[in-house]
């Protein structure tokens, strides 16, 4: 049967067509601004008084390629140390005597308690190594404030760290020649940090904080982080108080930050250096700079040199440049106590910025934008007024109240429909794929799949409006009914954006730009559109006028939430499933479209539209299915631990492969199309996962708290010959010297734990249980308790620190109970077999893989 259309029909497909241009090529503008296409890499011979991204690439190729891993407890990261201390010394040998260099090998030792991912851990270290430089004029003071950039050096786990955080060594190490060769001579002494232990939790910045000569000198820092290979390098936290994000704001070359960013960073897991300088123990004022795209590749062994997105760091380092140098030109830089009363006069500004396309910045103080952001709210409640007079009392103000509260109600709906559509869409699509996640390689996908059908739930309230008259009838009226129903739909959605805004104030977040700038759009839009229907009485020219000045807005939409949608598209590889991707695409699209629904929907809804959607969808999502969900540019995450239960320093107990995964695909999917693996596993067609020995979660104890992530474990036995082959001793805890009881009746326990002949320790953990009531770690204060599937109270401590001396501490019992300690050692060097069966992984699987030589023990 022939599907015959009617001129309002082809009208209204003429306008769905001409909306998908339009946002297709909002989409192709902010495609080329997020992933950095706008700006041109200076080459290896760029003017020495030039940032150029050749020559930071070519550090970043020696730290991520020459040198072999840069993770704690392997050779490489001493090597990294060297050569960033060597280039620190050959930029000091190249200043004139205009400018002094200061360049230090700083070795680090503490220990001090922390709430990470929401659980409380005790951290223990020693021997790690800063590398620290200090750029000044000749004629500076040692207690002159001084600016703080820092980095670090050190690679997360299997990862040869190009982008997290080669990229941000080297962007350092190219800006402080730079300092030099511009002949630039800072009016307040800049600080370069090299850290060397940020993925061990913040423990190389926690060294220079408390134990670093300079470190009461800081006045202010910016911390450069990555969390991928690139693209925008946005501000994700700024503070204490308003100052650090103004002086970005009007410094930046590249502006990138939304203060929105500083709204949703605590509720994503994971943690910067920021937090030790301004919030742990520092209070001080900076800005937290992270590279946020190329999300596939963090924390992967994908990411490499080649992975790095062009541009990035060129742009990164003109902007820290222009930092560095107003930050040192500012007259807030100062002392810790001068600062102190800065701080307190601005403690509660939490200030409200946002790039427009990184090519300008707006910034307005918390002050100001309480008054911004209550003129919505207060217009829409005057907007009754002014129309019950316009109308000469022939319709009621609480008329017009019901209407556009009927208004609100109905918009909305719409966004919760637009929501609530992708959602059943995915779960159905779940019902008939063999496989979940096949937007993870292809995000295009998520957005062929559930734009449409959202689009739709957009569009159904408007069905229902025309069924619903208005509170007051409109024969007295010389205006029509379509009239007053584009003013009820407009000024509903716009009272709707007026409340959000107004949340958003009243919670004192600082994500209510996002609204604002929808309310004025909107604003204008109408004003537009009235002034456009009292020249001409063609709908579609009225309807053009409408979306003109909604254009800014519209383009700024898609910006934000096409980076919002790749951002965390790309980290759906650690634990988030399709549902959640289907929300999302909702919120993206109601966002980005719902401020053109209250007048552009007259066009869009029809039955033929809205069946055209739903066809597309479903068309989408078959179409999805026949997608593979990854690839090397989208790997799938599997965490291989080779599991070793030891006694006596010298026996092996029992030995285990333990996988783990991250994602909603479970590790039957990886063995399904990884035949080879399987075969090696003994995995045939009649294992049964349902039946399958499961990992306790104290199996991956080396790995806490991020081994709460995991999902979907397997145990599998194996073999213990290559491991008594490799290692002579394992690690053991013994008793140091003779306990002690004191009058109390309390029992202190002197200890000593042995790593054993283990060759490339990252961490051991300790985990303890009784009656706990001191120890000799962090100030002898103990963190608060962790409890485990019901079990008793444990206190969780991590020490980390290569030597050839032993560790050796005290633990305090509050009775004669027994104290029972179980130990794991993160050991980096697999043994053959482990080696071998990694290997046999497909390139579409990253594993990071290690080895935990478990322990327990009663004192």
């Amino acid at each position: 049967m022939a599907w015959r259309l009617s001129t309002a029909d082809v009208c209204g497909f003429k306008f769905l067509i001409s909306l998908a241009v339009m946002y297709g090529l909002m989409a192709m503008l902010a495609y080329s601004v997020l992933h950095m296409k706008f700006i041109k890499p200076l080459g290896i011979q760029a003017p020495l008084d030039r940032f150029s991204e050749a020559r930071a690439l070519q550090h970043v190729r020696i730290l991520s390629k020459e040198i072999d891993g840069r993770q704690e407890g392997r050779p490489g990261l001493r090597e990294a140390a060297h050569y960033i201390k060597g280039q620190l010394e050959t930029t000091k040998e190249r200043a004139g005597s205009h400018i002094r260099l200061d360049v230090e090998e700083s070795i680090v030792n503490g220990s001090f308690k922390m709430i990470f991912l929401g659980h409380s851990i005790t951290m223990a270290y020693r021997n790690h190594t800063n590398i620290v430089m200090r750029i000044s004029s000749a004629d500076s003071k040692d207690t002159d404030p001084s600016l703080l950039l820092n980095g670090h050096f050190d690679s997360p786990l299997g990862s040869p760290g190009a982008g997290d955080c080669g990229s941000c060594v080297a962007s350092m190490l190219e800006v402080a020649r730079l300092t030099v060769d511009s002949g630039w001579v800072p009016p307040r002494p800049i600080i370069f940090l090299f850290n060397g232990a940020e993925e061990l939790f913040m423990l190389g910045s926690h060294g220079f904080m408390k134990t670093h000569k300079w470190h009461d000198t800081v006045g202010a820092f910016i911390n450069v982080e990555a969390s991928g290979t690139g693209g925008l390098d946005l501000v994700c936290q700024s503070g204490p108080g308003s100052w650090p994000s103004q002086v970005y704001a009007q410094s930046a070359v590249y502006p990138m930050a939304h203060s929105a960013a500083q709204d949703v960073f605590p509720v994503i897991p994971g943690d910067t250096d920021y937090r030790i300088f301004s919030q742990d123990f520092g209070n001080i004022p900076g800005l937290d700079i992270i590279f946020l795209l190329g999300g596939y590749f963090y924390h992967t062994s994908y990411d490499t040199m080649e992975r790095l997105l062009p541009g990035s760091i060129q742009a990164r380092g003109e902007n820290l440049f222009s930092l560095m140098k107003a930050f040192t030109n500012s007259s807030k830089l100062r002392n810790p106590h001068d600062r102190e009363l800065l701080v307190a006069t601005d403690a509660d500004e939490r200030s409200v910025f946002f790039d427009y396309l990184t090519w300008f910045m707006i910034f307005y103080s918390r002050r100001v934008a309480v008054v911004l952001h209550s003129i919505p709210i207060a217009i829409f409640l005057i907007v009754p007024f002014i129309l019950c007079l316009l109308y000469s009392g022939l319709r009621s103000w609480f008329a017009i109240i019901c209407d556009f509260t009927r208004g609100i109600l109905f918009h909305f709906a719409g966004i919760i429909l637009a929501i609530i559509i992708p959602i059943l869409c995915s779960i159905l699509r779940l019902l008939f794929s063999s496989h979940p996640m096949s937007w993870f390689a292809h995000p295009y996908l998520a957005f062929m799949m559930f734009v449409p059908c959202s689009l739709a739930g957009l569009l159904i309230p408007r069905f229902v409006w025309s069924c619903v008259p208005l509170f007051q009838g409109i024969s007295l009226l010389k205006t029509s009914r379509e009239v007053l129903s584009d003013e009820a739909r407009f000024w509903g959605a716009f009272g709707f954006y007026a409340i959000l805004t107004l949340a958003y104030l009243l919670a004192g977040l600082c994500g209510g730009f996002l609204t604002f700038f929808v309310s004025a759009s909107m604003l204008a839009a109408w004003a537009s559109f009235c002034l456009s229907k009292s020249y001409s009485c063609q709908p579609f020219r009225s309807t053009v006028f409408y979306m003109i000045p909604l254009i800014p807005f519209l383009t700024y939409s898609v910006y934000f939430a096409g980076f919002l949608a790749q951002f965390l598209i790309e980290r759906m590889g650690y634990f988030l499933p399709d549902i959640i991707v289907a929300a999302l695409i909702g919120v993206a699209t109601g966002f980005c479209v719902g401020p053109l629904i209250p007048i552009c929907g007259h066009w869009l809804a029809r039955s033929s539209i809205f069946q055209f959607l739903l066809h597309l969808s479903v068309l989408a999502l078959a179409v999805s299915s026949q997608f593979f969900p990854y690839s090397m540019d989208a790997p799938k995450r599997v965490i291989f631990q080779h599991t070793v239960l030891t006694a006596d320093g010298n026996q092996v107990l029992d030995c285990t492969y333990d996988f783990s995964v991250l994602d909603s695909n479970s590790l039957a999917f990886v063995f399904d199309y990884a035949p080879e693996v399987a075969n090696e596993l003994h995995i045939g067609s009649e294992f049964s996962f349902e039946t399958a020995t499961l990992p306790h979660r104290e199996t991956w104890m080396a790995l806490f708290p991020v081994s709460l992530l995991f999902s979907r474990s397997l145990k599998l036995p194996t073999k213990s010959d290559d491991v008594l082959k490799q290692y002579s001793y394992f690690p053991h805890l013994s008793i140091h010297k003779p306990h002690t009881i004191s009058s109390d009746g309390s029992r202190r326990v002197y200890l000593e734990l042995s790593l054993g002949s283990l060759e490339e320790v990252w961490v051991a953990v300790l985990n303890i249980t009784g009656p706990l009531s001191s120890w000799s770690f962090a100030d002898n204060i103990l963190p608060a308790p962790e409890t485990v599937d019901g079990g008793p109270p444990s206190y969780i401590c991590r020490l980390s620190g290569a030597s050839h001396e032993n560790w050796t501490f005290w633990l305090e019992a509050s009775s004669s109970e027994d104290l029972r300690v179980e130990v794991a050692v993160l050991e980096q060097k697999l043994v053959d077999a482990a080696k071998k069966l990694k290997s046999l992984f497909p390139d579409w699987v990253d594993v990071t893989a290690y080895s935990s030589f478990m322990s327990s023990y009663i004192f």
